[in-house]
Order: C-alpha cells, then sequence, then structure tokens
C-alpha cells in the first residue's frame, strides 16, 4: 500500500461542519462591504516579488523573512500573495480604475501565503476579506472603512475585541519624527540587528515583543505626539465620525501595523481571548503607494480581516456562526419506483430554493433515517409504494417528531410553507 500524502504544514482545511462557519464569517465580513457600494476584485494569486518589495517595504519582516518567493519557467520571480492591498493598486493602475470616478471601493476575498513558523491562530495560508477605497482623502471615508469592519464583527455576535486607533502622520511629519526617534533608539542598549532596524526603519522597534527592549522604551517619543496640524486635523475628524458612527475605540499610540505603506489612521482589532496571535483584522491609509507604484498620487484606505482568528475568536467566545445542517429535508426512497419519485421531487424542490438530499444506496429504513437525522435536515419525506399509490406523502417532524400526510400535488409549497414558519 502506498504511504498516505498529508496536506502542506500550516495550512488549514475546513470541512463539514467547520466549513458552514468559514463562509459564514466570511460572509459577515464582506456583507457590510457590500452594502456600501464597494465592487468585488479576484486578485491573482502570485504577483511580480518587485511588487509586494516596492510596495509592503524591503525592510518589513512580511517581505524579508515570510514571502513564498520562487522563479518560474521564464526565469521571472514570482510570490504568492502575501497581503492584499499592493495587488489592488496594481490591478487599479493597470486598468485604469483611477481615472474614472471616486473613490474607488473594492472588496476581495481568499488565501494569502506567509512563510511563518505555524501555531495556533498563525498560519502560512491564511485567509482574509479585505477593502481598499482609493482616490479620495476624506476623513469620513476613513471612519466608513473602520465602521465597515466593526459592524462585520458585530454581525457575528463578537462583543469582547478591541478596536486601537492611531496616526501615523505624513511626509511632512513623519521624517522630523523618525529623526527623534532614531536619536532616542541610539542610546538604548539594543542588539546588532535591532539597532540596525532601528535604523532603516525606526518604528518596527516600537513593536518589539521582548521585554528587555519594551522596558527601554517606555519613554520613546510618539509620532501620535508630533504630527503635524493637517494631521492633527485629520484624526480628529476621524474620531468625530467614529464618535458619530457610535463606534467604539481606544486610542493607541504605539500602534505599529507589520507593513510600511500605512500613513495616518491607523488601527487594529484585537481579540485578547486569543493569547499571542490576538489580532483578529486591522488597516489604515497609505497615502503613498500609488504613486510609489508607478500610479498617480492618490490616496487611500484599506482593512484586511482575518477570516481564520475571527472563527477562532467566535469560538472563545462561545458563539455559533453558520448553519451547521447540509440540507432542509431529506427524502428517503423505499424501492426503485419510489426513487425515481425521489429524483424528480429532489430536483423540484431545489429548484424553489430548499436544500434537499435523499437516502442512496438501497438502505433499509432504519439505515436511512439515520442518514437523515446526521444530515441535520428539519424534515423527512418517506416515499414508498403505498405513498405513491395514494398520492400523500408523510412528511415527518425530525426535531418534534411530528408527522403530517400532504397531497403529492402540495408537497413543495407546504415544504416551503414549513420552512419558512
Amino acid at each position: 500500500m502506498s504511504e498516505m500524502i498529508k496536506g502542506p504544514k500550516g495550512v488549514p482545511v475546513y470541512l463539514p461542519p467547520q466549513s458552514n462557519t468559514f463562509l459564514a464569517v466570511r460572509e459577515a465580513l464582506a456583507g457590510p462591504a457590500r452594502r456600501a457600494g464597494y465592487g468585488y476584485i479576484e486578485l491573482p494569486v502570485y504577483e511580480d516579488t518587485s511588487l509586494f518589495v516596492r510596495g509592503v517595504g524591503e525592510s518589513t519582516d512580511v517581505v524579508s523573512k515570510e514571502m513564498f518567493t520562487f522563479t518560474d519557467r521564464g526565469e521571472r520571480s514570482i510570490t504568492l500573495r502575501p497581503e492584499g492591498t499592493a495587488g489592488v493598486m496594481r490591478a487599479v493602475i493597470e486598468s485604469g480604475l483611477d481615472k474614472g470616478q471616486l473613490p474607488v471601493k473594492i472588496w476581495y476575498a481568499g488565501p494569502f501565503f506567509r512563510a511563518e513558523r505555524p501555531q495556533h491562530g498563525r498560519y502560512r495560508q491564511l485567509q482574509q476579506v479585505g477593502i481598499e477605497a482609493i482616490g479620495v482623502d476624506d476623513p469620513a471615508l476613513d471612519a466608513e472603512v473602520i465602521a465597515l469592519a466593526d459592524e462585520g464583527y458585530r454581525a457575528l455576535g463578537l462583543t469582547k475585541y478591541q478596536l486601537r486607533l492611531t496616526t501615523l502622520g505624513c511626509t511632512v511629519c513623519r521624517p522630523p519624527y523618525r529623526e527623534r526617534l532614531q536619536a532616542f533608539l541610539a542610546g538604548l542598549d539594543l542588539d546588532e540587528e535591532t539597532q540596525q532596524r532601528a535604523r532603516i526603519n525606526p518604528l518596527r522597534v516600537l513593536d518589539d515583543k521582548r521585554a528587555d527592549v519594551q522596558r527601554q522604551l517606555v519613554d520613546a517619543p510618539l509620532q501620535a505626539d508630533h504630527v503635524c496640524e493637517a494631521c492633527a486635523t485629520h484624526y480628529g475628524l476621524v474620531r468625530e465620525y467614529l464618535d458619530a458612527l457610535g463606534v467604539q475605540y481606544v486610542e493607541w499610540p504605539r500602534l505599529v501595523r507589520g507593513l510600511d505603506y500605512y500613513t495616518r489612521t491607523t488601527f487594529e482589532f484585537d481579540h485578547p481571548f486569543l493569547g499571542a496571535q490576538s489580532g483578529i483584522g486591522g488597516g489604515g491609509r497609505y497615502d503613498g503607494l500609488m504613486a510609489q507604484l508607478g500610479g498617480a498620487p492618490l490616496s487611500g484606505i484599506g482593512f484586511g480581516l482575518g477570516t481564520d482568528r475571527t472563527m477562532l475568536a467566535c469560538e472563545a467566545e462561545g458563539l455559533t456562526v453558520g448553519d451547521p445542517a447540509r440540507c432542509d429535508v431529506f427524502l428517503v426512497p423505499m424501492g426503485a419506483e419510489a426513487k425515481r419519485h425521489a429524483v424528480a421531487l429532489a430536483g423540484r424542490l431545489r429548484a424553489v430554493g430548499v436544500r434537499v438530499d435523499l437516502a442512496y444506496g438501497d438502505r433499509a429504513l432504519k439505515g436511512s433515517m439515520k442518514a437523515a437525522d446526521r444530515s441535520g435536515a428539519r424534515y423527512a419525506i418517506i416515499i414508498g409504494e403505498r405513498e405513491l399509490a395514494d398520492g400523500v406523502l408523510p412528511l415527518k417532524s425530525l426535531v418534534t417528531g411530528d408527522q403530517e400526510s400532504v397531497a403529492s400535488d402540495d408537497i413543495l409549497r407546504v415544504v416551503v410553507e414549513r420552512l419558512e414558519a
């Protein structure tokens, strides 16, 4: 016997009934964006490596350590997408969407890939739902993007997460702050690798999780305290709009995202029940990214919400998400003629939107009813020779055990009525 082939490490597989939860979570996170006028984009799973080097930032861990990069048959360097924003920007620029009505409002969903050390909530193939709003620098748009993420989490019933909010400044106030932070870091007792990080991207040091480093950063200058007047006004309006929308947030001046393109409004959703991997989503504004990728100097803001981690958050809060049932009605045919009738009836019920399965394999009644119970169906219809002759079908509730007789000609109407009740 051949050795069984196992799936790749760090790649979760969602099978029924858990996959029903996965689909329900993804729909809940995407639904608010659709209702706000965001159109769907299906992104390539891989891109030219230079897109992520230029767009995400060469000094980030994502680019320097975590990308799945390979050379294709044409000797081109190709990378499996580690995030969605750069790919959306490339597609918008290439298609000319940025030359039409603004803002360009896009949503997407699917797998992203990072060569990380797998652990609970941290995967090499991670699932996300994301949106991007491109072309308008308006604090109200920032608030909309944040509120849409918050709406998705609330739609699932989540209540224990925390929205953390800050501003990372702009091209006017970032450079002097960067110099001030570098001067502060130069006086600390840091290892050579961290010193190098401070020279290239000092903000990354603020995100260092090591206790000995964090102790030295207590008095570090913060960008939120050194923003220009324009950034302060922008940030103040974002908070006003969030207050008007009823979105609760906590100002978090030490917030550092893992990608270099963020400017001004930056945010993260944190769930305390998930341990070390507590971030369930986040995003921010990226005003220089489009120009950096060869497009017009247009602003943008977006988010990426982790479908996997949101599922874990729902589980941690004891929430039941999605319908675990495979079908609404289970047909049990007894005999060849009954099976022909059941196949036809299944088609008719599915045509009016009813989820239907039936007992295959010529099982006995007892085995078929066990299959009906396992399917999660609310009703079973048993079809035998007598039922066919009488033109009356028994409709059995698998929830209460009650049974009623329904004329064959009325079965579609009655089933739909019972399911809607």
